[in-house]
């Protein structure tokens, strides 16, 4: 019984991180309007990547991420981390790969806004890169069973 418990906490693990990334693929692209409105979404020409990267960033590394702020290329690989993290976590393929894309984008807005704002070291970004760490290991371990 403790198995098929740990099976399903790691499948609902899994499945819960590739939603939020999905998620936040869809409301970037389509403007659903919980972070995104419709007039700011990707498919209506505006940056998924200019409202954070201008007015979210700040600490030492402010100034990289802003100049990032608009460009087509970091919006195709920000959209594209989140499509490819969410799809390979809901799908169960390529974990690993979609668990480190993950956990880099993650990585990179904790970066982004330094020092967090409600602790003095740590946030949900870091949280997250970790889990997607473990969803990682996972992966490979089960892999190895086989």
């Amino acid at each position: 019984m403790f198995m098929n418990i740990e099976k399903l906490t790691w499948m609902g693990l899994r499945i819960v991180m590739g939603f939020i990334f999905f998620w936040a693929f869809l409301d970037k692209l389509l403007g659903l309007g919980f972070t995104t409105v419709k007039e700011a979404a990707w498919i209506n020409g505006a940056s998924p990547t200019v409202g954070f990267l201008t007015h979210g960033t700040r600490g030492p590394f402010v100034e990289i991420f802003q100049s990032m702020a608009g460009s087509p290329l970091v919006d195709w690989l920000f959209m594209l981390g989140l499509l490819g993290t969410g799809l390979t976590l809901l799908l169960n393929r390529l974990v690993v790969v979609g668990a480190l894309s993950g956990g880099l984008i993650m990585l990179f807005i904790y970066l982004a806004a330094l020092p967090p704002e409600h602790n003095p070291v740590f946030d949900d970004h870091i949280v997250q890169a970790f889990v997607l760490a473990l969803l990682a290991l996972k992966s490979i371990k089960n892999s190895r069973n086989l």
